[in-house]
C-alpha cells in the first residue's frame, strides 16, 4: 500500500452521506493498494476460473459516528480487476467501481527479504507498484500508522448523494512487513480522473506491506 497525504478538499466530492474523513495524524491519507484475491468465494462455494487474480484499487479513510459507536472504514475511488465476469458481479450485485483491465503480479523470496510486484495495462503502457521487505513478518504497533491503515473494519459506497451503503469485512489483526525499497509508476490521471494526476510526481507519504489471510465479507448490507 503506497500512502498518499492530500488535501481533504480532494476527497470531499467522494465521501458517502453520513459519514467523515477519518485522519491520521491530522493528515488525510489517499491508499494505493495493490493485493491478491486467493481461492474466493460466494456462500461457501468456489468462484470456478475466476477465483484467483490481482485487484489495484484507490481508497481512503472514513468514519461513521453514530452516539458513542465510532465504525472506521475505507471508501473506493475505483477497483481496477482483470475479469469481466468479476466486475460485472461487484458492479450489479454491490453498486461498486470495478473496471476491467490486464493485471499481472509477481512474488519473489529469499532467506531475507521479499518483492512483491504488481503490473497493470492502461493505454498500451504498463504501470508497477513493487516494493522489497524484510521477509520475517511482525506485529503492528498500537496506535502506529499501520494500525490506522489495517483496522478499518467497514466499507461504504456512495449509492447517491442521499444514500450510503454500509458492509462489514473480518480478518485476524494482520502481521506487517518492514519496506525497505519501493517503487511505483501509475497514470493516476488516466485511471482516476485529473485531479490525482499530481500524485504522478509526488513520492507517498508511507509504504506498507501486510501478511495476507482469510477475509470474509458480510452479504448483508444496510442503506441509511
Amino acid at each position: 500500500m503506497a500512502n498518499y497525504e492530500v488535501d481533504p478538499a480532494l476527497l470531499e466530492p467522494y465521501l458517502p452521506k453520513g459519514l467523515e474523513l477519518d485522519f491520521y495524524e491530522d493528515a488525510a491519507l489517499l491508499s494505493l493498494v495493490g493485493f491478491m484475491f486467493k481461492k474466493t468465494n460466494l456462500f461457501n462455494i468456489p468462484v470456478p476460473f475466476f477465483g484467483t487474480f490481482e485487484e489495484i484499487n484507490l481508497r481512503f479513510y472514513v468514519k461513521r459516528v453514530e452516539g458513542n459507536t465510532v465504525k472506521r472504514g475505507v471508501v473506493f475511488i475505483k477497483e481496477l480487476v482483470p475479469y469481466p465476469a468479476v466486475a460485472w458481479l461487484a458492479n450489479i450485485l454491490y453498486k461498486e467501481h470495478y473496471t476491467v483491465i490486464p493485471t499481472n503480479s509477481v512474488i519473489q523470496e529469499n532467506e531475507m527479504t521479499k518483492r512483491i510486484s504488481y503490473q497493470w495495462e492502461m493505454r498500451t503502457m504498463w504501470n508497477h507498484f513493487a516494493a522489497t521487505a524484510i521477509l520475517k513478518a511482525k506485529e503492528m504497533q498500537v496506535g502506529s500508522l499501520e494500525e490506522f491503515i489495517f483496522e478499518h473494519y467497514y466499507g461504504y459506497t456512495k449509492l447517491s448523494e442521499q444514500k450510503t451503503q454500509e458492509y462489514q469485512v473480518n480478518h485476524p489483526r494482520w502481521l506487517i512487513n518492514k519496506v525497505l525499497s519501493c517503487s511505483v509508476l501509475c497514470d493516476f490521471k488516466t485511471l482516476f480522473g485529473k485531479k490525482f494526476s499530481y500524485l504522478a510526481h509526488e513520492d507517498p507519504h508511507s509504504v506498507i506491506m501486510a501478511e495476507g489471510s482469510d477475509v470474509t465479507v458480510g452479504w448483508k448490507r444496510s442503506v441509511f
